[in-house]
């Protein structure tokens, strides 16, 4: 029985860590993990999730506690893996299938491939023209803030690749362009410095790390909300830096 409580403790572990890798709601990620350990007979589960690391005990029959920590290292916000990582819960929680199965239905979860560069590359200026046009700039601005957008994606591939820290990465994006910007508009070929700043910087604003703070704050989960509060006001630092360095540097040097 202690074995197959400690294959359960994994499982469920392994479904809360994939839900939290991707950027669920604190509250779905201990939902779902107290469902799989009620799905097989353990109703004594004491969980506790913040973004950066779940804390997991049952007891065995004989009252002996079992625990668990897993430290989240990578996040990011993928809501394709948090539809099927969700689905999967709740299909292990009907079928109660063998553990060997629920984790195999689980890592082929985690193993469904991201969008690649291509498709990056094909989305991100669209975000860029089309908010550009939304706040207000014209055409020839909506183009330079797809161009700005195109390199900006390009930039950050390669940083994340390097695995550079997310910090630095909006930071860089950020300035990537405004020194795009500001060149565009200093030889005449765009007029609107704002709106294409504006329209290229929003590929790199937290929407769906706002939306879920505020979600997990009003489930109750503060610790888990102010976290991710605190993320997003990172981003958005790191984002008006780089920005500002761009904007002031060449003034500083060239007087323009």
């Amino acid at each position: 029985m202690p074995v197959e409580r400690e294959e359960l403790l994994n499982v469920a572990t392994q479904a809360g860590s994939l839900l939290l890798c991707s950027g669920a709601e604190i509250y779905r990620v201990e939902e779902s993990m107290t469902r799989i350990f009620e799905a097989y007979g353990v109703r004594d589960s004491n969980i506790f999730a913040i973004p950066s690391c779940i804390y997991v005990t049952i007891n065995t029959p004989g009252g002996a506690p079992i625990t668990r920590v897993k430290r989240i290292l990578n996040r990011q916000t993928n809501l394709d893996r948090v539809d099927k990582a969700n689905d999967v819960c709740r299909r292990i929680c009907r079928e109660c299938p063998s553990f060997e199965k629920a984790r195999e239905m689980l890592a082929q979860v985690e193993a469904r491939p991201v969008y690649g560069l291509g498709a990056q590359l094909a989305a991100a200026p669209l975000v860029g023209f089309f908010f550009c046009l939304f706040f207000g700039g014209s055409f020839e601005d909506g183009l330079w803030a797809a161009l700005c957008s195109a390199v900006m994606r390009l930039l950050l591939y390669g940083l994340e690749r390097l695995r550079v820290n997310a910090f630095f990465c909006n930071l860089f994006g950020g300035a990537v362009s405004g020194f795009i910007t500001l060149g565009a508009v200093t030889l005449g070929f765009a007029v609107n410095t704002d709106k294409i700043i504006i329209g290229a910087l929003m590929n790199l604003v937290p929407g769906i790390v706002i939306t879920t703070f505020m979600r997990d704050m009003m489930a109750g989960d503060v610790v888990a909300g102010l976290i991710r509060f605190c993320e997003s006001l990172l981003v958005a630092t790191a984002i008006a830096l780089g920005v500002g360095i761009s904007l002031m540097l060449p003034r500083l040097i060239f007087g323009v």
